[in-house]
């Protein structure tokens, strides 16, 4: 297989295990070769902080993208992350367009709400922009919170296999062209992942471990790209990026102190021996 190379486009936080200090480290132990377009820099994430510095570089996207094409410069796939605007969304959509490589896999994590919540700096025009770029995506995974508000479905905690295939067509709809979804919880003690590739519908359940951990969708986002590009197929990925999170989340809860990430770097030989495997 050849040599690949993936641009992530998403925010940096200086400490705080989560966006671009979770998708460098995780794609590069793919094995995948990862650039970056940081978005935004925050002395740390906001989960927790207080006081934290934010630079917006919505301003330098333009031209970080300029000198991609004078260079020309290509990649084999994009993979887009937290988007602080609808400004950077639509600087993204000429990403897709301007650098990708021909066959260019584009990945959308529509990160912008969860538990049945919008997250405090989006509303409904955040939400409006962000189908538009869904609607450019090859593989798009969002958990149920972000899917409902993406398709105008009504959000659920309990439901059955008709209503998540019921917002997994609504995403096609939009213009999406396969739908990794996150979180789908059929029965108590149990959650998992819907691939639904080529119009065909797999299931991945595991345990579901109690408690959170900031970062844990940036992990899985970024594992399952990883795995993506090093050929492994979409249900495969999706595999592999869940038994991965599910250890860092183990491997965190070990730890009573560390409260503001999921120690994924202590785990990566597992992820590296499940992408060679």
């Amino acid at each position: 297989m050849s040599y690949k190379r993936i641009l992530t486009v998403q925010d940096i936080s200086c400490v705080g295990q989560c966006s671009l200090t979770v998708a460098l480290p995780i794609i590069s132990a793919c094995g995948v070769e990862c650039s970056v377009l940081p978005s935004a820099v925050l002395s740390t994430h906001t989960y927790g902080f207080e006081g934290y510095t934010f630079r917006d570089l919505t301003d330098d996207m333009p031209a970080i993208t300029d000198h991609f094409v004078k260079e020309g410069i290509k990649f084999d796939a994009i993979y887009t992350g937290y988007l602080g605007s609808e400004k950077q969304i639509e600087y993204v959509s000429r990403l897709f367009s301007d650098v990708a490589s021909q066959g260019c896999v584009k990945i959308v994590d529509p990160a912008m709400a969860d538990n049945g919540k919008l997250y405090p700096a989006f509303d409904m025009d955040y939400v409006k922009a962000m189908r538009t770029l869904c609607a450019k995506a090859d593989y798009v995974l969002p958990n149920l919170t972000e899917a409902c508000f993406l398709t105008g479905v009504e959000y659920k905690e309990e439901y059955d296999r008709a209503y998540i295939e019921n917002i997994i067509g609504k995403l096609c709809a939009l213009g999406a062209k396969n739908v990794i979804f996150t979180g789908v919880s059929y029965r108590k003690g149990m959650t998992g992942v819907v691939v639904w590739e080529n119009g065909a519908y797999s299931y991945y359940e595991h345990e579901f471990l109690p408690g959170s951990c900031h970062g844990t969708g940036d992990i899985y986002a970024s594992a399952f790209t990883g795995a993506l590009m090093r050929g492994r197929t979409a249900m495969e990925g999706a595999k592999i990026a869940a038994d991965y999170t599910m250890e860092c989340i183990r491997a965190t809860a070990a730890e009573k102190d560390h409260w503001y990430g999921a120690k994924f770097e202590t785990e990566l030989g597992k992820l590296i021996k499940m992408i060679g495997d």
